[in-house]
């Protein structure tokens, strides 16, 4: 009798916790950008921010015949036009994108496809840069996880949203290129570090404070261990030194060589760089004859001394930072009226709680990094993570633009923890045998550089324990703080004080600027948030935008917009306005003690024989400017 036939035994199918780690990665990147979001920019060029418009406005003119070192916006405050100190350095890839599309796609959708497509690959760059610091510190699960955090963490993702075509995305990848050259160390290391940070300076001076840390971090890390760091420091020095200077000389015009721009990289920034590179030279050609402690630091002093007296002396106009002339009402009315530049205080009490999903994260990325600097393992990399954090997260505690760094690399941090509660978890799950595997392979965190796990179990007291990691992984992804943020507009709504945003962000969309498109093109005193965009998608002139080098225009906008009839009448006269356009969702800040004229005419309960209401479609409110009466001496009434 033949034996009863055995079921077959089901197959027991595991799947690697790296291909799961890496298929929700690929979930993330391919989920990062809404496609609500990207055909907007691609078809109506539809960009995040102000600076996104202006930059756009430059390559524009660049491609159209504008000079490489002519980077003067002609269409604000014409005919005089108004400098940028925006560098070409980031026009010109733009531009390059725009010119390779336009055979395939026409001008019009090329532009729109750079838009979408500059950010997206600026952050394929981040990532890389991020993978393969993380890759050779904390192992490849850490890089994984990190490379999740960076699509989950809110203040890296809106710099490298779709038409965020403005430099901030490139000191990212700048600033944390040099981290991990830092880490790294070695002559080689040093000198794309340096090359990074002059990058970085060439672009914005935004990246200065972080550099300064950077620098001041390698220069104590010699005076403490000599000989091991001198590499290090020699060549950020050398690449420091010599890139900036070449760097500026690329963007500026030589008859601008010697003009001192407190604002963008000029001789007063040069001078600084000038002497990274003198004290790496110095260190080099010493040797050991600087083998003790107190001689590298007498040199280190002196050196830091005279490159403070030296900038002082030279160039006391840029201690008082890179706004020196601005008068008070621009800076009261426009300057700390701007997000960027609002502090944290501010964000409570105007109601924007969405400043929670930002400021939790960079501050238990700081304490993280700190504290493992001092107690954990992997202390030079947690130590040079604190150096770039702790700039961010001060800075951004009175201007919120101080995290744009620094969030940049709270992902870091986030990967490194997350890993831990990665490798408790597959070692428990694992058995003995597995466990002695994963301790062994380059998958465990902290396996890079001979590094040893993140909770060092020979002082198992130092460390938390697993559910606190997992409970501060969690905590550093700052989507999780969209809930609090959520909750808290709900409860406190009536604290909400600050402007509309989705209402601003309508009055200077393409859809409410194409009946402007349609006048035929003169000078037009609008909002200063809506000046930009006037000059990306229509022919027209305009009085103000946000830039601190137009001060002329901040003021009569504030002033026109903001103050009585006579003042407006002044501003429309002095500027020969064409148009006057208002936003009614944004009316200006008022000057006075009743309502401002320009508001009231926007509400329909004023009026102005000077302006002709015009019947658009859109948003705006939109009046074509007559000449002011002449007096009897033959002067305009206004």
């Amino acid at each position: 009798m033949p034996a009863p036939a055995q079921p077959t035994a089901r197959p027991h199918v595991r799947v690697a916790p790296r291909t799961l780690l890496w298929a929700l990665a690929g979930l993330c990147l391919a989920t990062l950008v809404p496609p609500a979001d990207l055909w907007a920019t691609i078809h109506h060029l539809r960009v995040p921010d102000t600076d996104d418009a202006m930059r756009l406005a430059e390559v524009r003119d660049l491609i159209n015949g504008q000079g490489w070192y002519d980077n003067v916006q002609h269409r604000f405050l014409a005919p005089a036009g108004v400098p940028s100190h925006w560098s070409r350095l980031v026009d010109a890839p733009i531009a390059g994108l725009i010119l390779i599309l336009t055979p395939l796609a026409g001008r019009g959708l090329a532009e729109g496809l750079a838009a979408a497509l500059w950010p997206l690959l600026l952050f394929g760059l981040y990532c890389g840069v991020l993978y393969r610091g993380m890759r050779a510190n904390f192992g490849r699960h850490a890089a994984i996880l990190a490379l999740i955090a960076a699509t989950q963490t809110l203040g890296v993702t809106l710099q490298f949203a779709a038409g965020r075509v403005d430099h901030h995305n490139v000191q990212i990848v700048a600033i944390v290129g040099l981290a991990v050259c830092m880490i790294r160390g070695g002559v080689r290391s040093g000198l794309i570090g340096g090359a990074l940070a002059a990058l970085s300076l060439a672009v914005g001076l935004e990246g200065l404070p972080s550099i300064a840390a950077a620098a001041l971090f390698l220069v104590g890390d010699w005076c403490l261990r000599g000989r091991p760091a001198r590499p290090l420091l020699a060549g950020f020095g050398l690449g420091l030194g010599v890139t900036a200077p070449a760097l500026f000389a690329a963007q500026t015009a030589p008859g601008l060589w010697t003009a001192t721009r407190c604002d963008a990289l000029s001789p007063p920034w040069l001078w600084l760089t000038l002497g990274g590179l003198l004290l790496g030279v110095c260190a080099t050609l010493a040797g050991e004859r600087l083998a003790s402690l107190r001689a590298r630091t007498a040199v280190a002093g002196l050196c830091g001394a005279i490159l403070l007296a030296g900038f002082a002396l030279a160039f006391p106009i840029c201690l008082g930072g890179p706004f020196p002339d601005m008068p008070p009402l621009v800076r009261d009315h426009w300057l700390l009226t701007v997000n960027e530049m609002a502090a944290l205080p501010k964000f409570i009490a105007r109601g924007q709680w969405e400043a929670l999903v930002f400021y939790p994260v960079v501050v238990l990325a700081t304490a993280a990094a700190t504290w493992l600097a001092w107690r954990g393992p992997q202390r030079r990399a947690w130590a040079v993570m604190a150096v770039f954090l702790w700039p961010g997260l001060i800075l951004g505690l009175f201007q919120f633009r101080g995290l744009y760094i620094a969030s940049g690399f709270v992902p870091l941090v986030a990967g490194a923890i997350l890993a831990r509660v990665l490798s408790a978890k597959v070692d428990v799950d694992s058995g003995g045998g597995s466990a002695s595997r994963i301790r062994s392979g380059a998958d465990l965190p902290g396996n890079g550089h001979s590094a040893k796990p993140f909770r060092d179990a020979a002082s198992p007291r130092n460390s938390l324990p697993r559910w606190g990691v997992a409970l501060l992984g969690g905590c550093l992804i700052s989507t999780v703080w969209m809930a609090p943020a959520v909750l808290a507009a709900a409860l406190v709504p009536a604290a909400r004080t600050a402007p509309d945003p989705a209402g601003a962000s309508a009055c200077r969309s393409e859809a409410a600027l194409a009946a402007l498109k349609t006048l035929p093109p003169g000078t037009v005193l609008a909002p200063i948030l809506i000046g930009p965009a006037i000059l990306l998608h229509t022919r027209h002139r305009i009085v103000a935008a946000p830039y601190h080098r137009a001060i002329p225009g901040l003021t009569a906008a504030i002033e026109g917009l903001g103050g009585t009839q006579a003042n407006l009448d002044r501003v429309l006269t002095a500027f020969r306005v064409d148009y006057l356009v208002a936003c009614p969702a944004r009316p200006a800040e008022d000057l006075q003690a009743e309502t401002a004229f320009a508001t009231r005419l926007t509400r329909g309960t004023a009026h102005s024989d000077r302006l002709v209401p015009l019947s658009l479609p859109g948003p705006l409110k939109v009046w074509r400017v007559t000449p002011a009466p002449l007096r009897a001496g033959g002067d305009p009434a206004g």
